[in-house]
């Protein structure tokens, strides 16, 4: 089951069946990612064939990662599986 967790919590979590692997990063449904430790931030950045990356901040237990999550709110046509779908980085560990 896949597993997204930082400073001893776990941030994301869902069924191999439901998360999407695109560029070896694993994409979590937004249904499995625990809301209460993000924290919109105005950082974006952009992929050539995806689009316009968003990115959330965690904030857990008193610590702050900043933009240590992205998702694509409106992605290409050929990015459309990832729609929302948050993936990890900086330090967040991601399990499969």
């Amino acid at each position: 089951m896949p597993t997204a967790s930082w400073n001893g919590v776990v941030i994301a979590q869902a069924n191999d069946d439901e998360v999407e692997i695109v560029e070896n990063n694993v994409y979590f449904p937004p249904s499995s990612v625990k809301r209460e430790y993000l924290q919109d931030s105005s950082h974006t950045s952009r992929c050539p064939w995806k689009g316009l990356a968003s990115y959330y901040s965690l904030n857990v237990n008193g610590k702050i990662n900043e933009n240590a999550a992205w998702y694509y709110p409106q992605p290409s046509e050929k990015a459309a599986q990832i729609k929302d779908h948050v993936a990890f980085w900086r330090g967040v560990e991601v399990q499969r």
